[in-house]
């Protein structure tokens, strides 16, 4: 019995070093930098699911409540977006594929095989990081539009497919145009991660007779995958959310063909005012891609963070 008490002692002894002043303190400063960040979000939920006379005579971290709740909103912006989703993906997903993988390709060429004007090349793509969308805006739109048509060229092979439509193949200079602007940062990320693995690789698998392109195929490209994820996350954002050039290359948010960041800014929006339920509402759907982007490649992302700072 005496034990037990002696045991107790110690264990609440203990626990009350453990539990001092300064480890209190860091709990409640965690906690409210918590409370601080998800604030806005649970804000915005909050509103989505609102009437919008509810918005305007309740607080706005306050649930909704009887007459004041609707799910209406989520309907009326699913409705709005759901062609501009469709669009946002056709546009984003192979942008993302094309500028990681050729972002990869030029890394391993810059780093693992030995060939002239290698530091000439890299720093082309260090200027082309560094080089401002508003500089290449009007040139871009030139191009497209009057020397070369690409859009209106592949018009009569879109109606054909399933699935699309003409009005799909102004989504193609889109994606040609992330996949240029976007190699440059995926080659950089690719470059410092290759930097890090050991040349015994590649040397092995030039003992074993192997070209440059299937040691790449074999022997980098496998072992690459968490940085993949970590590029394919990073790039997939940056398209999707990309607003710019979706402004310069499409006719204008009233198209067929536009995509969610073009669209995203009217909803909600008329006459007598904004509705902040639906525009709330559209805000978080346009949300879900990226964050299924996101959860799908979590484990991919923590192995490649894990790897960088190795």
């Amino acid at each position: 019995m005496s034990r037990s008490t002696s045991d107790g002692g110690i264990d609440v002894a203990s626990f009350v070093e453990d539990w001092n002043l300064a480890r209190i303190a860091q709990y409640v400063l965690v906690i409210l930098f918590i409370g601080f960040f998800l604030a806005p979000l649970e804000t915005g939920l909050m509103t989505a699911l609102k009437t919008n006379e509810a918005v305007a005579r309740s607080i706005p971290l306050v649930p909704p409540t009887g007459e004041g709740f609707t799910l209406g909103n989520l309907r009326f912006a699913f409705d709005r977006l759901s062609g501009a989703f469709f669009n946002s993906l056709f546009m984003a997903i192979p942008a993302t594929l094309g500028s990681v993988l050729f972002g990869s390709m030029a890394a391993y060429g810059l780093t693992m095989v030995n060939w002239r004007a290698q530091i000439l090349m890299l720093a082309l793509f260090l200027i082309g990081i560094f080089m401002p969308y508003q500089a290449v805006l009007v040139p871009l739109s030139r191009f497209w539009n009057n020397i070369f048509p690409l859009a209106s060229m592949i018009t009569p092979l879109f109606e054909t497919l399933p699935f699309l439509q003409g009005y799909h193949a102004n989504l193609v200079p889109l994606i040609i145009t992330h996949i240029a602007y976007g190699i440059p940062i995926c080659t950089i990320l690719f470059r410092s991660y290759y930097q890090s693995l050991p040349n015994s690789l590649v040397e092995a698998g030039k003992i074993d007779g192997a070209s440059i392109t299937k040691i790449y195929r074999r022997i980098v490209l496998p072992i690459s995958k968490p940085m993949f994820g970590v590029v394919f996350i990073y790039q997939f954002t940056q398209i999707y959310n990309e607003f710019l050039f979706a402004f310069t290359l499409v006719t204008g948010a009233d198209t067929p063909e536009a995509p969610v960041t073009l669209i995203l800014p009217a909803v909600g929006a008329s006459t007598s005012g904004i509705d902040f339920g639906i525009r709330m509402s559209a805000s978080f759907l346009a949300a879900i891609p990226t964050l299924i982007i996101y959860v799908a490649f979590a484990e991919q992302f923590a192995k490649g963070l894990q790897t960088e700072s190795g």
